[in-house]
């Protein structure tokens, strides 16, 4: 997992051929407004522009989620966002079985931690990171890269 401001972006894009190609995008685009929907980018990578309120934990946590073949690129566009957060090889109780065709399995863990992302700053989740996001009060606009491994 890494977590920094979309200022510091371009440091993270040797960790992954695509990651340069997200980051740009939004180079010089208003993310605030920012259609809302899914949007192929490349070969191997789509965004997902949400606006939304904040969950409670309990209700985030019911979706404690990782993912096999996707990297996550998770931005705080506005909002306070709060993430439960946990590395996959600690989580014993899977939550049902893995669906591939949104390749995505769930966990019914307790979190090790969370924490808080607010404007412009934006976490990276491998497969080894179990996620719980959107909790919070109040609007949040979040846009996620799904990179393909």
């Amino acid at each position: 997992m890494v977590v920094d401001t979309l200022n510091n972006a371009s440091k993270y894009n040797s960790l992954h051929p695509l990651f340069a190609t997200a980051f740009d995008f939004l180079k010089g685009k208003d993310l605030q407004n920012l259609e809302d929907g899914k949007h192929d980018i490349a070969e191997g990578l789509k965004l997902i522009v949400s606006n939304g309120n904040g969950k409670t934990a309990a209700t985030s946590l019911e979706k404690f989620e990782c993912h096999d073949l996707n990297i996550d690129i998770q931005i705080c566009v506005s909002g306070l966002e709060t993430i439960g957060w946990k590395p996959r090889e600690k989580c014993n109780i899977p939550n049902g079985d893995y669906n591939t065709e949104k390749d995505v399995r769930f966990f019914s863990d307790e979190p090790d931690m969370f924490f808080q992302l607010t404007n412009n700053q934006f976490v990276i989740f491998y497969p080894e990171d179990v996620h719980a996001p959107m909790i919070g009060e109040g609007a949040i606009k979040k846009l996620v890269f799904k990179v393909k491994i």
